[in-house]
């Protein structure tokens, strides 16, 4: 289960070079992140929708970050009535008899130079990549698994009432290399809830991937956006001109 986890993770040459050091930003010119993505997803891309093939059941083709922004809903938020715990998370995971629930499960695919993995999925040693503000880090117990949408962002944005059964599909998502992310914890509690018009990455090198992985994600579950959202997304995609998205909507 550990080796087929690994998968979804980056090439552990990408670090070979780097030193590992857990509050050390990697110089842009060493990450192994694009400026502009090709796919929503450029983290982690043995993970991503886009190797699919051409026409292969659900999944879309490659749009222009500007076509898909325009694909999105456009509607006011809706906060009142969120709670966090409506969305289960985290549940047993891929593998309900690991020992690893969904987020150490994120954090072993995610995995850069694996971890040692004890019982009851105690990780020890490894590193990783957090995209949000290219460092590595090389303790597990500093990375958080964050909801590109974030939870609250999702409640906001839902057209319709969700079931309980899709807010904890969401929660848990491991079928889309894009749901979940993991990465260091100081720029997780940054971004909190927060959509790209109040804030975006401390990387830079990381707007043109972050926007098309929002707006994936976003169609991926029918989400709606707001008009300062789009906005936001608008201008990034005007620094992102060969920037594509591809996703795969949730059943």
């Amino acid at each position: 289960m550990i080796n087929n986890l690994l998968r979804r993770g980056l090439p552990a040459l990408a670090l070979a070079a780097l030193p590992l050091l857990t509050t050390t930003a990697v110089p842009a010119s060493a990450s192994t992140r694009p400026t502009q993505a090709s796919s929503p997803t450029t983290h982690s891309p043995a993970r991503s929708t886009g190797g699919a093939a051409p026409g292969a059941a659900g999944v879309r083709a490659p749009l222009p970050l500007f076509e898909a922004i325009d694909r999105l809903p456009v509607a006011a938020e809706h906060r009142e009535g969120y709670k966090r715990d409506l969305y289960k998370h985290w549940n047993k995971g891929l593998n309900s008899g690991d020992g690893c629930d969904t987020r150490r499960e994120v954090i072993l695919s995610e995995a850069v130079t694996a971890p040692q993995v004890a019982i009851g999925c105690k990780l020890t040693g490894g590193s990783w990549r957090s995209p949000y503000d290219n460092l590595v880090v090389i303790d597990a117990g500093r990375l958080d698994v964050d909801h590109f949408i974030p939870l609250a962002e999702v409640f906001d944005s839902e057209q319709t009432p969700w079931s309980a059964a899709r807010r904890e599909s969401y929660a848990n998502d491991q079928a889309s290399p894009d749901t979940l992310i993991a990465v260091s914890a100081a720029s997780n509690r940054s971004k909190s809830d927060k959509d790209p018009a109040e804030w975006l990455p401390s990387d830079g090198s990381y707007h043109c991937t972050y926007a098309a992985t929002w707006v994936g994600t976003k169609l991926r579950w029918d989400l709606a956006a707001d008009d300062a959202e789009v906005q936001a997304l608008l201008g990034l995609a005007e620094d992102c001109p060969t920037t594509t998205v591809v996703y795969e909507p949730a059943l």
